[in-house]
C-alpha cells in the first residue's frame, strides 16, 4: 500500500514543465559525468538492465542517461532477435561477450530476461526452457556480482491506457513509426499474460544480492530523472581529482591560408 501511495502522490505533483525537466535533468547529467569519471578511476565494471512492457519508455530513458556522458564508457547494448546459431548455444552465452571490462558502463535495452518475458508469453521458447531460466538466473547473477561487477536492474512500470496512448502515437505519427515492433500489438492483446510473467519473474529473481527496482513511468519525465537520481544513489562515488588545463596557442610555423586552399572543392549548400 505504502508503494501504491507513493505513486499516487507522484501523479498529485502535476505535469513537469520542460523548463523545470531540462534543470533537473542537466544537473543529474553533470553528475553522470563524475560517475564516468570515477568508473574510469576505480577500474569499476557495472551493468544496468531495462526492462518492462513495450511502451514503456526504456528507450527515452536510456537516452537521457547517455546524452552526455562518452559512448566508450558508457556502451548501450540492443540484441537484436537470435540467429539459428545462437539459438543452439547456452541461452546467456550471447551476452557475456558484452559484458564490461574495468572502468564501462554497460545498459542493457532488454537483456537475458528476454526469456522470462516475451519469449515466454509469445511462445519463442518451452515452458521448461523459461522455467529452467527463472531456476538459474539468481546463480547467474550472482556470479556476475561475485566477479566485482555492480549490477542494477529496473524495470519500467508502465499502465494499460498510457501504453495504449503510446502505442496509438506510433501508429499515427510518422516521425514515430520505426518504433512500432512486430511484439507490440501482441503485447497489448496479451496484456495480463505479460502481467504473470512479470510476476514470476519478481518471484524468482528479486533477490537481496540483486534485486528489482519498480520505475512508475506514466510521466516519462519524472521517470527519467527518479531513475537517474537512483542509479546515482547505487554507486558510491566521488569527484575524481584533475590536472588543470591550460589550451595552448596555435603554432605559427609554417603557416598558410589553409581556408583559401579550400577553394574549388565541394561544399554543402547552406540551405539554413
Amino acid at each position: 500500500m505504502a508503494r501504491a501511495a507513493k505513486r499516487d502522490s507522484a501523479k498529485d505533483k502535476g505535469k513537469l514543465s520542460r523548463k523545470d525537466y531540462t534543470k533537473e535533468l542537466l544537473k543529474l547529467q553533470a553528475e553522470l559525468c563524475e560517475l564516468q569519471e570515477w568508473v574510469k578511476y576505480k577500474g569499476l565494471k557495472v551493468v544496468i538492465i531495462f526492462e518492462g512492457r513495450d511502451g514503456a519508455g526504456k528507450g527515452g530513458t536510456i537516452k537521457a542517461i547517455t546524452e552526455r556522458v562518452s559512448p566508450r564508457v558508457f556502451r548501450v547494448v540492443a540484441l537484436p532477435a537470435p540467429s539459428d546459431r545462437e539459438k543452439s548455444q547456452i541461452y546467456a552465452q550471447r551476452y557475456v561477450p558484452h559484458l564490461p571490462a574495468a572502468g564501462e558502463v554497460v545498459i542493457f535495452d532488454r537483456s537475458w530476461y528476454n526469456r522470462a518475458g516475451v519469449e515466454y508469453v509469445l511462445g519463442f521458447c518451452t515452458e521448461e526452457q523459461h522455467d529452467r531460466f527463472l531456476e538459474l538466473i539468481p546463480s547467474f547473477e550472482k556470479n556476475l556480482i561475485d566477479n566485482a561487477i555492480i549490477l542494477l536492474k529496473y524495470w519500467l512500470e508502465v499502465s494499460d491506457q498510457e501504453q495504449a496512448r503510446r502505442f496509438q502515437a506510433r501508429i499515427d505519427d510518422p516521425i514515430r513509426q520505426w518504433k512500432l515492433s512486430r511484439t507490440d500489438l501482441p503485447s497489448r492483446t496479451k496484456w495480463f499474460e505479460y502481467s504473470r510473467a512479470r510476476d514470476q519473474m519478481f518471484e524468482a529473481s528479486d533477490t537481496k544480492d540483486c534485486p528489482w527496482f519498480i520505475v512508475f513511468s506514466d510521466d516519462k519525465k519524472r521517470a527519467r530523472l527518479n531513475t537517474i537520481h537512483h542509479l546515482l544513489s547505487r554507486i558510491p562515488y566521488k569527484k575524481v581529482p584533475r590536472e588543470k588545463v591550460k589550451l595552448p596557442d596555435r603554432s605559427m610555423k609554417k603557416s598558410y591560408d589553409d581556408r583559401k586552399s579550400l577553394q574549388g572543392r565541394r561544399v554543402v549548400p547552406e540551405k539554413y
